[in-house]
């Protein structure tokens, strides 16, 4: 048995499937770190007099300190006013927020006076966006926040020193926490939705559901064809049934997600909508692929499902530039799961022009692929041949 080729040959095989699978599964996620993470900085304080001579402008201090933290994978978007702001984090072009509110410097003054009233920096994390994201940022943030805490108290404690060797312990508490820190989250993913991962887990299924109705769909067609059926009357009915079956996979899959398994799902009828678009473009997409290259067309599709699946929970800026380029861009997977979270966290007011548009697209241009396969020739042999053996 030993000398038997197709043991060789099957051992080949297997070291390059598993070879092709470590690649879409391990290649693009292993090794992965943040580069340039989108943070808007928001800087309201103003400079304020101090008894005597001078300014406190501590507001501007920590701008300079968070900016010329070159190690750190944030990229800051500088912004005029809190609002601005939300508007980027409902526009999905942040992670979060750094706010140094109106009064920040008269605030960690008044920490030295009979009354203080210390001020308070808020920290905004946009969950919906991309939970991994969210968290590495929130922790960045109050990371940040610590360490100038503690700066501050430094500084605080040396100008007081020089005034006063000693202070009541009242004051130490206060100058110990110079400013408060509060941490909004915004656009949040809401509870049984697997911590924001929910558009991608509903693109998955319904991508597997649609690859099976389609192979079935495939099959019944060839037999129909093989049995001197009409080819443009079976392409046809093979489009129109893609998209009933788009129809069932859609409602039964969030059916499915809400009833047994508890997803908080808001607004169910525009996320069966989009659901409804995205698995008819995946059928007709999956249809038309083996339609023209046969069953390998189920293996394309395995493939693609495999290479894109580990990249819907990576935020781009985790990803290597050529991952980017050469699936990311593309894949269709990406602007369902994109349209998906749009809808489920940022109400679908904005941005859903892309995703929309790709799953249109690719609607009507694999239909009419689908269509076109009626004119191919390949059948004609198995036709005779199953004429023959009647």
């Amino acid at each position: 048995m030993i000398k038997q080729k197709m043991l060789w040959i099957g051992t080949v095989a297997v070291l390059v499937i598993l070879m092709i699978f470590g690649l879409a599964m391990m290649g693009s996620v292993l090794g992965a770190k943040p580069k340039s993470l989108p943070v808007a900085f928001v800087m309201l304080d103003q400079p304020i007099d101090l008894p005597g001579s001078g300014t406190m402008a501590l507001g501007e201090m920590i701008g300079q300190k968070v900016s010329g933290l070159e190690q750190l994978p944030i990229d800051w978007k500088l912004m005029s006013s809190e609002e601005e702001a939300q508007e980027a984090m409902k526009r999905q072009a942040v992670y979060g927020v750094l706010v140094i509110p109106t009064g920040f410097s008269k605030g960690v003054q008044s920490l030295q006076t009979p009354s203080p009233n210390p001020a308070t920096v808020r920290v905004y994390v946009n969950e919906g966006l991309n939970m991994q994201a969210a968290t590495m940022v929130k922790t960045i943030l109050g990371q940040v926040m610590r360490n100038v805490q503690v700066e501050m108290t430094s500084q605080l404690l040396e100008q007081i020193g020089q005034r006063a060797p000693q202070l009541p312990v009242s004051s130490m508490q206060g100058l110990l926490t110079p400013f408060l820190v509060e941490e909004i989250t915004s656009h949040s993913a809401g509870e049984n939705n697997g911590n924001g991962s929910a558009p991608n887990m509903l693109v998955q299924i319904v991508w597997i559901g649609s690859l099976v109705g389609s192979a079935f769909l495939y099959l019944a067609a060839r037999n129909a064809n093989q049995a001197g059926g009409r080819k443009w009357q079976n392409s046809t009915m093979q489009v129109l049934l893609a998209v009933a079956f788009a129809l069932v996979n859609s409602l039964f899959t969030l059916w499915m997600a809400k009833s047994w398994y508890g997803m908080e799902v808001d607004d169910a009828t525009s996320v069966w909508m989009f659901l409804w678009l995205m698995a008819a473009a995946f059928m007709l997409l999956q249809l038309s692929l083996v339609n023209w290259i046969g069953l390998a067309g189920i293996g394309l599709c395995v493939l693609l499902f495999f290479f894109s699946m580990p990249l819907l929970n990576l935020p781009p800026e985790f990803m290597s530039q050529a991952t980017q380029d050469w699936i990311y861009s593309w894949t269709p997977l990406r602007y369902a799961a994109s349209g998906l979270r749009n809808i489920m966290y940022f109400g679908g007011e904005e941005g859903m022009l892309l995703p929309l548009g790709v799953m249109w697209w690719l609607v009507g241009i694999c239909a009419v692929l689908l269509l076109a396969s009626a004119l191919r020739k390949n059948d004609d042999k198995a036709m005779k041949g199953s004429a023959m053996k009647a």
